[in-house]
């Protein structure tokens, strides 16, 4: 089936549930057995890669496991499992396999919570993380050790949009027995075959494209069978667990993702486009357009765009971005994206291995669901108002 039936239909079962067509949201702690014999049975199962059944609300709902489930399905990875913020699936993907000792490798481009508790938690845990240029392909084969467990990915850069060799990362990293672990969140599992390029485990900030309407805190991480057990350990044992209302809210906005990343999509890039025509910006940062320089590796792996990318202000007019972006009216100033709302903010992303070239002057852009020459007319407005 194609990816819009499939979104359509994946983790709904209407029989299981009296013909309701979405799953129920289940909010429950405790579930009653009615005797010794369905308790011994519904602990077995609790332990097997065969959840079927209500045990307890930590290890998942019917919510909850639609959720797992579709996601699995659209990814086409083993199992899924749901935590309450895309941070948390983030982490647990990494402590899942690594601990006191183990070195993990970091794109220099992540995601900033994760740079930061690598600087901060892991290292209490005496994890070693060692960052890398994104940009890096196979020559990350001269960063591995013994002891790398984890080698983390990013594609692209949630900030400056840098693409990265996944395929090329990952022949690397199995070849000396360590897991790699992508965040996919930029595309969706509509857009990027993380598993068909060699990933082991991909996270998701469900918060954002998946959900849909900036109303839930989510994080979504699906696994091979072979990694499977670990991911499935940590998940418990760290007590993650997410909320079935929210849940339930990423199920509606997965049965829209398809339509909202064709029309997102679409609107960024004629944005970006756009943009580059512009006397006031130095640089878009966008792997669909064909000057970037990742722009390669995008056309050959990913099969479209998001919504989400930045650019750079030249240098005459780095000082003028505050006053650009107050100036704005569509694109409102917040944090997250993946909505149906366009956003703003101004970046200046750390980086400890690699150098970021637009100090100052960089604008990252979430294109929403307005009407795109609209959002272009803020735009030019905001730039008008920087020259006067």
């Amino acid at each position: 089936m194609k990816d819009d039936t499939r979104i359509v239909h994946a983790g709904r079962h209407p029989e299981n549930f009296r013909g309701a067509v979405n799953t129920p949201v289940y909010r429950t702690s405790t579930v009653i057995s009615q005797n010794m014999d369905e308790w011994d049975r519904k602990h077995r199962e609790q332990a097997s890669t065969y959840e079927p059944d209500l045990f307890y609300g930590r290890y998942g709902t019917p919510t909850s496991k639609a959720l797992q489930e579709a996601m699995a399905e659209l990814e086409g990875g083993f199992k899924a499992f749901v935590y309450p913020s895309g941070v948390s699936a983030c982490v647990t993907a990494i402590l899942a396999f690594a601990g006191q000792g183990d070195h993990v490798l970091v794109p220099d481009s992540v995601y900033g919570p994760v740079r930061r508790i690598s600087g901060t938690m892991f290292k209490r845990f005496g994890i070693e993380v060692e960052f890398y240029d994104p940009g890096i392909g196979s020559g990350i084969e001269a960063r591995m050790r013994p002891q790398t467990r984890v080698v983390y990915t990013e594609a692209p850069g949630s900030m400056t949009f840098e693409m990265q060799d996944i395929p090329a990362i990952a022949a690397v990293a199995h070849r000396h027995g360590a897991v790699v672990v992508m965040d996919n969140t930029w595309a969706t599992p509509l857009l990027y075959r993380a598993f068909d390029h060699g990933v082991d485990v991909s996270v998701h900030a469900a918060t954002k494209y998946v959900t849909g309407h900036s109303d839930a805190m989510l994080g979504v991480a699906t696994t091979t069978e072979a990694c499977y057990e670990r991911l499935k350990a940590a998940t418990l044992d760290l007590g993650q667990v997410a909320s079935p209302d929210d849940c339930y809210l990423a199920l509606r906005g997965l049965r829209t993702l398809g339509v909202r990343l064709r029309q997102q999509g679409g609107a960024a890039i004629r944005v970006a486009e756009w943009l580059e025509t512009r006397p006031e910006v130095t640089q878009v940062m966008s792997p669909a357009l064909p000057g970037d320089p990742g722009h390669a590796i995008w056309k050959r792996d990913f099969l479209g765009a998001s919504g989400l990318f930045a650019f750079a202000l030249k240098p005459e007019f780095a000082g003028s971005r505050r006053t650009f972006i107050d100036a704005l009216k569509l694109f409102a100033l917040g944090g997250s994206w993946g909505g149906y709302e366009s956003l703003v903010m101004p970046i200046d992303p750390p980086r400890t291995v690699t150098q970021y070239a637009y100090p100052g002057a960089g604008v990252r852009l979430h294109v929403g669901l307005e009407d795109v020459d609209d959002l272009i007319a803020d735009l030019d407005r905001a730039f008008a108002t920087v020259a006067s």
